[in-house]
């Protein structure tokens, strides 16, 4: 496959699409590297459009750490619109890469980062445009390491049959491991072919080959068990995880939009993992343990990555950045250094219980003050007890009541419905909780020209939490609990004109239900839905769920299985799950227990400041929890002019 560009070909379809301007690349700080002086060339995607791809955290600083690497170099693509799509196809223009429009089909390895199992489709129209076989058997010496990370690896056995390895956790030391195995075997003359470099990268132990194990099933659909097929390849598969944050201080160069995107700002991961240990939270659960990024290290970052981009706003990003040991004196030191250049600060979501008003002070200074977001998830103290989310309903109330008192005029509230053994009742009390908060925020603001949004997700049962062995709620019957509450607001005379409400049907959650918690059985599904032109599902006026069940009824019946099957079932603590095979680090035996204190109402202490829990990641990942204060300040002290 040759490596020159495709643009001149490109360049005439353009004025034909909607947003050219994404397709064109020369983003300031994007790197192009010569082909020839390299000889580990990666191609990096993030599947979905160039809006919400381009500033995706992961896909940034690995294009940058491989690119800092000598003879080794990393491009992006990203999938394009349908318009696009179209025309490619019509005039033989192959996916293509944003930073030079190379075919994506030259690259040494195709490395795609899934945050939802909803772009699973958007990896098969990209596979298909770059001439890549979609069966990871089909594919020759010749065709790209078709490799997944992201949390959705977490569970990569429904894209098992297209995709050729996955990584699970951390990426930033395993793409240079997988770099080093790939530049060796070529150096030798890519002895054994395909085969032979899937077996090296397979016996790291931290990087699975599907095509190495073999799944068994019982007599009624369950998995009897998942077995190695080739000696030295490990039963278990090993999560990467990064220990030491300030050694890798990516992205140093964050990249620039030349279209506008999701995110228009600056952004530095302040810490990674969470141990509040919410059952509902994927993430907080497969990113144990807590590794805090220094507070001098975070003010490096800044500094520099300001420089380098012009951003006017910095977003410091974690599960839970409030929680960081020295948020108080980040966000007051970064807000004195950035004072005389305005630039704002970003939390994600606040914690209700660790929001102060200094701290919001603090990030609003240079900034706008917009609407402040906490997230209680569950309408009542029942349920917050259930998937151990430790905030009261008094504690909501003090908060916004301080948020309302100093200023503040709109809040939004975060709530999920379809939570394990939630009722009716449970959900309209977001209800009672809306009108509670706008009562208080009326009263202490001495005005009626306040608002509260209450925003509503549907639940999904993921891999590796407590929650993996529930039973998810129907389509139908999130739609009519939703219904009763829409109504139960917009019935309220003295409150309900203040209370936004903004809810997801019951559908897509149901579909990405199929995607977690599926098995290999399931790729049949995906392929029949990218056949029938399903693409953007994580996009609303994209999305089909008539598509996606017609082509499960399709392809399902034959396996003796359907979509309830993998999603409104509850399993047993015996069945073998999909993802078994694959270890985050958590113990089986301690999710279980998790999971019967969430049937038991029991709240569990967050770890790092209780005794260990014994959850297995710190012995079994040989880590541990790192937590501050450090005692350091964010230098310089004085005001940077």
């Amino acid at each position: 496959m040759t490596a020159e560009s495709v643009f001149p070909q490109l360049e005439a379809l353009l004025p034909h699409v909607q947003k050219p301007i994404q397709y064109v690349g020369g983003e300031l700080n994007s790197t192009v590297k010569p082909w020839e002086e390299c000889d580990v060339r990666w191609c990096l995607m993030y599947p979905d459009a160039y809006e919400v791809g381009l500033p995706n955290q992961g896909v940034m600083i690995l294009y940058e750490v491989l690119n800092e690497r000598e003879g080794v170099l990393a491009e992006r693509t990203y999938s394009v619109w349908p318009d696009l799509e179209a025309l490619m196809r019509e005039h033989d223009v192959p996916q293509f890469t944003v930073d030079s429009h190379r075919p994506v089909k030259a690259f040494d390895v195709f490395g795609l980062s899934f945050s939802t199992e909803l772009g699973y489709t958007n990896m098969l129209t990209a596979l298909d445009l770059a001439g890549i076989p979609l069966e990871a058997k089909d594919r020759t010496i010749d065709d790209p390491i078709v490799l997944a990370g992201g949390h959705a690896a977490f569970n990569p056995e429904p894209i098992a049959e297209f995709i050729d390895c996955a990584v699970i956790g951390d990426g930033e030391q395993a793409v240079l491991e997988i770099t080093e195995i790939i530049r060796a075997w070529k150096a030798e003359g890519r002895p054994g072919g395909r085969d032979e470099l899937l077996l090296r990268l397979a016996k790291t132990g931290g990087v699975y080959v599907p095509r190495f194990y073999d799944v068994e099933y019982l007599p009624d659909g369950r998995i009897a068990r998942v077995v190695p097929n080739q000696s030295g390849v490990p039963w278990r598969v090993s999560k990467h995880t990064v220990m030491d944050l300030d050694e890798w201080p990516y992205p140093k160069q964050p990249l620039v939009p030349l279209a506008e995107t999701v995110h228009e700002r600056m952004s530095v991961e302040i810490f990674r993992g969470c141990t509040r240990g919410c059952r509902f939270c994927q993430a907080g659960m497969i990113t144990r343990p807590v590794r805090e990024r220094s507070i001098t290290g975070i003010g490096e970052m800044v500094e520099k990555g300001l420089k380098a981009t012009g951003f006017e706003e910095v977003g410091l990003l974690s599960l839970s950045s409030a929680d960081h040991t020295e948020i108080g004196e980040v966000a007051k030191g970064l807000a004195d250094r950035y004072e005389a250049d305005k630039i704002g600060l970003s939390l994600p979501s606040t914690r209700v219980d660790a929001f102060n008003v200094d701290l919001a002070n603090e990030l609003t200074r240079n900034g706008r003050r917009s609407g402040l977001t906490f997230a209680p998830e569950g309408g009542s103290e029942r349920m917050r007890k259930v998937i151990n989310k430790m905030v009261s309903e008094e504690d909501l109330i003090r908060t916004v009541a301080t948020a309302y008192g100093n200023g503040w005029r709109q809040v939004k509230l975060y709530f999920m419905c379809g939570l394990p053994t939630e009722t009716d009742e449970d959900v309209l009390q977001i209800a009672d909780m809306a009108t509670n908060v706008i009562a208080k925020g009326r009263e202490v603001s001495k005005s009626n020209d306040i608002r509260c949004t209450v925003s509503i997700g549907g639940f999904v049962p993921k891999p590796h939490t407590p929650f993996q062995w529930a039973p998810q709620l129907s389509a139908e019957e999130t739609d009519a609990r939703l219904e009763k509450l829409r109504d139960r607001i917009r019935g309220d005379k003295k409150y309900g004109r203040s209370i936004g409400f903004r809810y997801h049907d019951g559908k897509p959650g149901i579909i990405e239900g199929l995607l977690s918690r599926g098995d290999r059985r399931i790729g049949a599904v995906i392929r029949a839905v990218y056949e029938d032109g399903g693409r953007f599902d994580g996009w609303r006026e994209h999305f089909s769920y008539d598509r996606w069940m017609k082509c499960a009824e399709a392809t399902l019946p034959e396996q003796g299985v359907d979509v309830d099957w993998y999603t409104t079932r509850e399993r047993t603590y015996e069945e073998v799950l999909p993802w078994d095979h694959l270890d985050s680090g958590l113990d089986k035996d301690w999710l279980w227990e998790d999971w019967q204190d969430a049937l038991d109402e029991t709240e569990v202490e967050d770890c790092r400041w209780t005794p260990c829990f014994d959850c297995g990641v710190c012995p079994q990942m040989d880590t541990h929890i790192q937590i501050g204060p450090t005692g350091k300040k964010l230098l310089p002290l004085s005001v940077v002019k």
